[in-house]
């Protein structure tokens, strides 16, 4: 069964060749069930809707977590040239820089088991999570605009971390070109209470333990050992990236008149790149996306915090060090080969993660024999992974990989089909530990409203963009 149109290139990679108003073909990565599954919402359809816009490259990459977003698929991945493309705020997300961090511990499992129950209770008590969750930082409106000018490093400077913290998270936790001038104030109501704080939805905290490594070499980089205990947390910019994506989305609508752009999906607005409207988006997605790095900063120190309440020694004594930080939403300047030459490119990465291997000088140097770490985060009682980038993924997807299990269920069809005691009852029946403040949230978190993660991440390895490195299983989880 599914498309049609779709042709194997190769064991795991898919495509659609170039037809009607297509600029480039769609390339889908993934094994048979999850090419067949492509077409069962608006995935492909949304894909083949943005391989028209103007100024896109090469192809437009679907990863295997891909499913339907607002406009642009989730797991979609699009280049534009960077002197007469465009930026797509539907092709970024609503959520700028949500993304993933993992943070090491020199301590193995049973040293931790019988501490899990109170290490769960600090951390939700230290790490504010829910909808509307709000921060007692007590943080001035000056220094949170020193934050998303300068992201993470702003807050380490301050005592937030430790000295090299900012060596491990991509773009060294901050982006340059911010002017918070083209940042609403409504933006700024709606986040600056909210640094700090984990949030809603698919957003989590997890204690994991490190349960098989699988690439030796990459996982002696990295400093992961099997049985060892590690956090994963996933947020991004809380209400203040939101609401920046919602003023410009509005915004571009205007743009779109007044240029005499007809669009093929409304929620596809865009604006060409080198005029002041995409300056002043840039602009103000950097600035969430400095937010969101140095939110995940904050909330690293809560974590550090909550390991030394239950276990009475210092984080660092722990090794509580950062494995890496990688957004997942996001568009970056950056250089890719196209048609045997370097071209500067604005790669858009929405639901995708960068994946540069071990030739590309962006990634830290302890990385640099094995190319940059790669979270996996699956759904919730599921396992997660470690992988790390190729060199191959530049050529074949911007230098790009999953970022999840990815969703196969609305989550209004979740919270109608599964019940929550469902859930409840699997994460009991695994001796999870789980700390969740809505109980709706459980049904639409469940594993059954998500793709397989094992699936997910053997394409990516079979279509050779990525090598998996270990694979972790949760031990406690926490969302709000």
């Amino acid at each position: 069964m599914g498309d049609s149109r779709i042709e194997r290139v190769r064991d795991f990679v898919w495509e659609v060749p170039k037809s009607g108003d297509m600029r480039v073909p769609v390339r889908i990565y993934g094994n048979d069930a999850i090419k067949d599954s492509i077409g069962k919402d608006r995935t492909l359809s949304q894909a083949i809707n943005a391989s028209s816009l103007p100024g896109i490259v090469k192809r437009m990459c679907i990863m295997p977590d891909g499913h339907e977003g607002y406009g642009f698929p989730v797991g979609g991945v699009a280049a534009f040239d960077a002197d007469d493309g465009i930026i797509s705020p539907g092709a970024i997300g609503f959520d700028i820089n949500c993304g993933v961090r993992l943070i090491k511990t020199n301590m193995d499992y049973a040293s931790v088991k019988r501490h899990l129950p109170k290490l769960m209770d600090n951390l939700f008590k230290n790490v504010p999570s829910g909808v509307g969750s709000k921060s007692k930082l007590g943080f001035t409106e000056r220094e949170i605009s020193r934050v998303t000018e300068e992201g993470a490093q702003y807050l380490i400077e301050k005592g937030y971390g430790f000295a090299d913290d900012s060596e491990f998270i991509e773009e060294r936790g901050g982006m340059e070109g911010v002017d918070n001038r083209n940042v609403s104030s409504l933006a700024k109501r709606r986040g600056f209470n909210q640094l700090g704080t984990l949030g809603a939805g698919n957003h989590f905290l997890e204690v994991q333990r490190v349960e098989r490594v699988i690439g030796e070499g990459a996982a002696k980089a990295f400093g992961l050992f099997e049985g060892q205990v590690v956090v994963m947390v996933h947020t991004g910019s809380r209400g203040y990236g939101h609401q920046i994506c919602s003023d410009y989305v509005a915004k571009l609508m205007d743009y779109q008149k007044a240029n005499g752009i007809i669009l093929s999906d409304p929620q596809l607005s865009y604006v060409h790149v080198n005029t002041p409207e995409a300056d002043e988006y840039l602009s103000a997605m950097r600035s969430a996306v400095n937010f969101a790095f140095a939110n995940r900063q904050i909330i690293t120190t809560q974590i550090r915090k909550s390991f030394e309440e239950t276990f009475g020694r210092s984080a660092d004594s722990m090794g509580m060090d950062i494995l890496y930080d990688i957004a997942h939403n996001i568009a970056k300047l950056e250089e890719h080969e196209v048609d045997g030459k370097r071209r500067r490119l604005y790669v858009h990465r929405k639901g995708a993660t960068r994946a540069f291997g071990p030739s590309r000088g962006e990634i830290p140097k302890a990385y640099s024999s094995h190319g940059q770490p790669v979270i996996i985060p699956g759904s919730m009682g599921t396992a997660s992974y470690i992988l790390s980038g190729r060199d191959e993924s530049s050529e074949e997807s911007f230098g790009s990989s999953c970022h999840g299990s990815g969703r196969r269920m609305s989550r209004h069809q979740a919270i109608r089909d599964i019940p929550a005691s469902k859930t409840i009852s699997d994460l009991n029946e695994k001796g999870i530990e789980f700390r969740v403040r809505s109980r709706k949230l459980i049904s639409e978190e469940a594993i059954w409203a998500y793709k397989d993660v094992d699936d997910v991440v053997a394409s990516v390895a079979g279509a050779k963009i990525s090598d998996i490195v270990a694979r972790m299983v949760p031990l406690g989880v926490a969302k709000g």
